[in-house]
């Protein structure tokens, strides 16, 4: 594959872009288009939600050891 036909892979005109969208309701059926794309919608937030939290969880279980400290436990 040469280095002049992977710029044209982003160039789709509207003749494409139906024959994709027409391929895509040939296989899963258009009552079942509306699920994928929940399902997806679904899965970005998801994503989105775990991406902006601070901290991680097991940061917040275990406080800081000191390695000098003798009270505290050797793992």
């Amino acid at each position: 594959m040469q280095l002049s036909s992977l710029f044209l892979i982003g160039n789709f005109g509207t003749t494409e872009i139906l024959l994709i969208v027409f391929a895509i309701i040939l296989l899963f059926g258009a009552k079942r288009i509306p699920e994928l794309f929940r399902g997806m919608g679904q899965g970005i937030r998801e994503f989105k939600d775990a991406s902006k939290e601070d901290k991680p969880e097991y940061r917040d279980q275990n406080p800081p050891r000191n390695p000098n400290d003798p009270n505290q436990p050797r793992y």
